[in-house]
């Protein structure tokens, strides 16, 4: 779940990065203000991608998720994107839980499992085709 999180973080630094000029150039924003918001929440993505092995992180990302979209209300063209990006999130989770499950069943099958039956079963790429 963390690698996908992170892979999502990280695509969100370079939207927010393309929102800066969308925001001066088409909402006349002041450049500060824009650097101020969408250039932290960039710096902010980055860090919280690096650092999403830990849990505090990944609950600063959901924030973060939030912070995007009620951003997002400065800029017309940007609510579509952080409800997208939001999205992702919300699916990157769930996915990522579902194969972190899956790859946990997986170590406790191979574990419990006595010496040489891997070497037993064969995959379906194995059998023989007709």
């Amino acid at each position: 779940m963390r690698v996908v999180c992170a892979v999502v973080l990280a695509f969100e630094v370079i939207i927010l990065g393309l929102a800066i000029p969308v925001a001066i150039n088409l909402e006349g924003i002041e450049p500060a203000r824009a650097v101020g918001v969408w250039g932290g929440l960039a710096v902010a993505a980055l860090v919280l991608s690096a650092l999403q092995r830990y849990t505090w992180a990944h609950y600063a990302a959901w924030v973060l998720q939030a912070a995007m979209l009620f951003s997002s209300f400065l800029v017309s063209g940007m609510l579509l994107i952080s409800v997208v990006f939001g999205s992702l999130w919300v699916v990157g989770v769930i996915v990522g839980r579902r194969v972190d499950e899956t790859r946990a069943a997986h170590a406790a099958h191979a574990e419990s499992a006595p010496e040489g039956t891997e070497a037993a079963v064969g995959t379906a790429s194995e059998a023989p085709r007709r």
